[in-house]
Order: C-alpha cells, then sequence, then structure tokens
C-alpha cells in the first residue's frame, strides 16, 4: 500500500472521530448549560446559587460533645476490661 494513500486514509478516520467527539463535547456542555452549572472560561462557576451555611446552636453542640466523650469513655471501659 502507498505510504500517501495510508496517510490520506488515518487522517480521514481521524477527523471522522474528531467529529464525533465535538458533538458529544457539545451534547454535555448544552445538558449542563440546562442544569445551571456552566463554568465560565476562568473556571468561575456561572448560575448557581450559594448555599448557606447551618449555624448549630451552643446547647446543640454541647449534647453532641457530651454524647461523643460518654461513647469514647464506654469504648475505652471496653477495651480496658477486655486487655486485662
Amino acid at each position: 500500500m502507498n505510504i500517501l494513500a495510508a496517510l490520506t486514509q488515518a487522517e480521514a478516520k481521524l477527523k471522522k472521530q474528531a467529529d464525533i467527539v465535538r458533538k458529544q463535547l457539545q451534547a454535555v456542555r448544552s445538558a449542563r448549560k440546562i442544569l445551571g452549572r456552566e463554568v465560565a472560561s476562568g473556571g468561575k462557576r456561572v448560575g448557581r446559587k450559594k448555599l448557606k451555611k447551618r449555624v448549630m446552636s451552643a446547647a446543640a453542640r454541647a449534647r453532641i460533645g457530651k454524647a461523643t466523650k460518654e461513647r469514647w469513655a464506654k469504648f475505652r471501659a471496653a477495651k480496658a476490661k477486655g486487655k486485662r
């Protein structure tokens, strides 16, 4: 087979694959835009609402801390009991 013909055939095959990939990329971009998560060229998200930070009350933090300490105390007691 002629080298030039082989190169021409390979080029045609790659162009066909490139067209398929371009169409897929366009479909993905369209889907992202529809979902409102389009990314600008600078990497900054556009059209997305910022979520508010959740705030926990001091009483809730105290309850969680107390429960955690109790769980660890129970774990350490069981561990010490098993070593003897």
